[in-house]
């Protein structure tokens, strides 16, 4: 642990992907400075933070390479499922659940990113309104296609009424710009994000 961070700071894995709350997000871990940690939050039960990358690259690579530099909000991940198929990798998969705001962070000698935090408000519970449901009964469409493949890409329990929660796993579908989908899983207000899928839904083969 550094010495400048409360005992209370987590740790960070900056990594070139969004995670919305609720969303999955499976992982395979083989890098040393991620072993140890996510064995503990294992073994404890608590999260870690995922943060999107805005400079530097998912793994460590041999010789000068850009330092990472990643977003200020991100998104704690619980583990619940952990698989050791040989030694030196762990595959995971992690569930989304509280966004928070990086206040200070640093790196530990051994390339891991401890942070202080706070957390965030979630998302207020807002029906989706008649004019969007077409978003809601679309994606329940979609999720149709990966259940006849027996893949689902979302987790239980699903929440096809609230708008937050529907606009949360169009952005995990949709091919959206990694900027974009920062911005969308920032905003405070679900059913803007809402308003937005749809706008990017209509001009796709998934719109009305």
């Amino acid at each position: 642990m550094t010495t400048s961070l409360s005992a209370d700071a987590i740790p960070l894995f900056p990594l070139g992907v969004v995670l919305f709350p609720d969303g999955m997000l499976p992982l395979r871990i083989f890098e040393v400075r991620y072993l140890t940690m996510i064995k503990q939050c294992h073994k404890t039960g608590k999260p870690f933070g995922v943060v999107a990358l805005t400079q530097g690259q998912d793994v460590q690579r041999p010789g000068p390479t850009p330092g990472e530099r990643f977003h200020a909000i991100g998104t704690l991940a619980e583990i619940i499922d952990y698989q050791t198929p040989q030694p030196g990798l762990i595959e995971i998969v992690t569930r989304g659940t509280s966004r928070f705001k990086v206040t200070a962070s640093e790196q530990t000698p051994h390339g891991l990113w401890m942070a202080d935090v706070d957390m965030l408000p979630a998302d207020p519970h807002v029906k989706v309104p008649s004019d969007l449901a077409y978003v809601a009964a679309n994606l329940v469409r979609m999720l149709e296609v990966f259940e006849s493949a027996e893949v689902s890409p979302i987790l239980e329990p699903s929440r096809f009424d609230a708008a937050g929660w529907v606009a949360n796993r169009w952005c995990e579908l949709l091919p959206v710009p990694a900027e974009d989908r920062q911005r969308m899983m920032e905003m405070t207000d679900p059913l803007l994000r809402l308003e937005l899928i749809s706008d990017l839904l209509d001009m796709t083969e998934f719109g009305r």
